[in-house]
């Protein structure tokens, strides 16, 4: 996340950090490049990022990474919002997700 902020604050665009507090333990963050809000739990997290958010983009990323991603389309699918979702898929990181979803999907 640190990275794509950075650049994305090099452009002289909005960077927004929503970050619950137990992040900022021990700097697990690092340094903030553009407005920050703290929040308590990871649930406030997801649903400040979800009534923020014009879209939603997955970038090759962890757990943490995928439970955002499916709360986002749990979120979908019940009318919670209709805002876009995706994955930028690099150099095929995400294929064996895609694959398990397609499956599940059938």
């Amino acid at each position: 996340m640190g990275c794509v902020s950075t650049a994305i604050a090099r452009r002289k665009t909005q960077v927004l950090g929503i970050i619950p507090l137990a992040f900022t333990v021990n700097n697990l963050v690092g340094e903030t490049c553009g407005k920050e809000i703290k929040v308590v739990t990871m649930h406030q997290r997801l649903l400040t990022m979800m009534e923020l958010s014009d879209a939603f983009i997955a970038l090759p990323g962890g757990f943490g990474t995928l439970e955002e991603l499916f709360q986002m389309i749990y979120w979908a699918q019940l009318n919670i919002h209709s805002k876009p979702i995706g994955v930028l898929n690099i150099n095929g990181f995400f294929n064996g997700l895609l694959s398990f979803v397609n499956q599940a999907v059938e």
